[in-house]
């Protein structure tokens, strides 16, 4: 099995952060929780669940993808590794304005 490919693994969970209940999101994999937008390191490549860090992913930056989508990029608060997740339809719109001000 080739460990790069994305591996499709759309489940819910409650948010280790904000404590919220997050549905699937049935048009791709969940990733992240759309209130806070924090995530969890489980993963060395997408959807594979084979990272033993699970370090809080924070999110530290929005930026551009490839298709004029949005990415949230975030740092890792245990290892301090960087990783990229495209924003979901539901995601805390609100927060992502704010973490693009401080950017600025």
């Amino acid at each position: 099995m080739d460990a790069k490919r994305f591996q499709m693994i759309d489940e819910g969970f409650v948010c280790q952060v904000c404590k919220m209940k997050v549905e699937p999101l049935k048009y791709t994999a969940r990733d992240h929780c759309p209130n806070c937008l924090c995530s969890i390191h489980i993963d060395d490549n997408p959807g594979d669940r084979l990272c033993k860090c699970f370090g809080v992913l924070k999110p530290i930056g929005i930026e551009k993808g490839k298709k004029d989508d949005l990415k949230i990029v975030y740092r890792c608060n245990k290892c301090g590794m960087i990783k990229k997740n495209k924003m979901a339809k539901d995601d805390n719109f609100d927060l992502v304005l704010k973490i693009m001000s401080k950017e600025a």
